[in-house]
């Protein structure tokens, strides 16, 4: 196992519920010595209050507060360096620096950079007034920081360390990108903006993966290029998965999901056929794995322990 990490993605507690399960999360997972944690960033969402008259109104509220709090408690209390996400949606460019200086002061210097999600009733991509549109956006504006300078071109007094970051990816494109070729490039354009390292959407299909690093590399992508893994966990996500996470579930994996009676044999059938994933990336020299853990945590538990 000489070389070989794995890392992982953990997702705020409700605005609410306390922190007592994510950190019992954390615990099994620091048993199996993580490379870092992904902490996500959701700023802000649609809800639907009654505005007293019968109608409704449509407000947006942080229904997943505290992913730095979060990020630094992870770092301290358990001793594992954490790679917090900043997102483009829901948020500001002035939010954006404010997050930014909360995390120097923290002494977390790694990020991944993302656009984050449209809003579940927006049919585009809409970016807050004062927001970003584009990750690339996002990107230059954490460059102008790491330079010396705020948003507005105001010199920052005491720069402090430069922050690195990754960005995502998708093995079988962004939904909104008109084809694959279109989706790389602006990966290019991010690696060329500094970008260090991508990490995949998840994916069922290594075949997949191992063409999209291939078309990657002759377009001249060199940065490492992280797969992104996560156990099929239950009988509905034979149908969810492939609309929320626009991958394709392949024909032997879904026609095993058919034969299975219960949620239990889907979650057995998860393990199994994520632990070949794993070991056909290994035998294809992939040493990085990150795992998705929302709703997985024991699965992906289970998927490290067969590898270890």
């Amino acid at each position: 196992m000489t070389g070989r990490h794995f890392s992982f993605e953990v997702l705020p507690p409700l605005k609410g519920t306390g922190t007592e399960s994510l950190f019992r999360t954390i615990a099994k997972l620091k048993e199996l010595d993580p490379l870092y944690i992904n902490i996500t960033t959701h700023h802000s969402e649609y809800v639907y209050k009654e505005a007293g008259d019968g109608l409704l109104e449509r407000r947006r509220v942080r229904l997943r507060p505290g992913t730095i709090a979060i990020a630094a408690v992870i770092q301290q209390r358990f001793g594992i360096p954490v790679i917090p996400h900043i997102i483009c949606s829901g948020t500001t460019i002035e939010n954006i620096e404010y997050e930014l200086l909360d995390l120097q002061f923290l002494g977390i210097e790694n990020v991944l950079l993302l656009r984050g999600d449209k809003a579940k009733d927006d049919r585009v991509f809409t970016p807050t007034p004062g927001g970003h549109t584009h990750t690339t956006d996002l990107i230059q504006q954490v460059k102008r920081f790491n330079e010396g300078f705020f948003a507005d071109g105001t010199p920052i007094k005491n720069p402090g360390r430069p922050f690195s970051f990754g960005v995502a990816c998708y093995p079988e494109k962004h939904e909104e990108a008109p084809n694959l070729e279109q989706d790389m490039l602006y990966l290019k354009m991010k690696q060329d903006l500094g970008a260090q390292y991508a990490v995949t959407q998840l994916f069922f299909d290594n075949e997949k993966y191992y063409e999209f690093v291939r078309q990657a590399r002759e377009m001249g992508i060199t940065i490492p290029i992280i797969p992104g893994i996560k156990p099929f966990a239950k009988l509905s996500q034979l149908t969810v998965v492939p609309k929320t996470f626009h991958c394709d579930i392949p024909q032997e994996l879904a026609a095993e999901v058919i034969r299975c009676h219960t949620d239990e044999d889907a979650r057995r059938l998860g393990i199994e056929w994520a632990t070949r994933q794993c070991r056909d990336l290994y035998a294809h020299g992939v040493n990085n794995i990150h795992f998705y853990t929302v709703s997985a945590v024991d699965a992906v538990k289970e998927v490290v322990k067969r590898l270890l």
